[in-house]
């Protein structure tokens, strides 16, 4: 899996997670994302367009006081549950590389 699949996968779970709470506007997702992970420009957008085909987002217009309105995602009952079980897999994925790693400082 190439460095750029594996990012997408885990993007999905970081754009649902970042949701869960509060929605939020694609610029805002990104750019907080990138503060974190290294992603190019424009990465998010696919990401978000996808979810929302999928039914785990969806979107509204909100004005901003500094431009054009602003379009928000929010999730969904569906998106929580993905949310929820891409969670549980990447916990147990991190355990298992873990738990790999460490025995092969051995």
């Amino acid at each position: 899996m190439s460095n750029i699949q594996f990012k997408k996968g885990v993007l999905e779970l970081c754009v649902l997670s970042m949701l869960v709470n509060q929605d939020r506007y694609g610029y805002e997702l990104a750019s907080t994302l990138s503060e974190t992970i290294q992603i190019a420009d424009g990465t998010i957008y696919p990401i978000l367009r996808k979810l929302a085909a999928d039914g785990q987002l969806t979107t509204y217009l909100r004005e901003s006081p500094e431009g054009p309105p602003r379009k928000y995602y929010a999730i969904t009952g569906a998106g929580r549950q993905a949310q929820r079980e891409l969670l549980e897999e990447w916990l147990l994925f991190t355990q298992h590389v873990g738990k790999i790693m460490g025995g092969a400082r051995s």
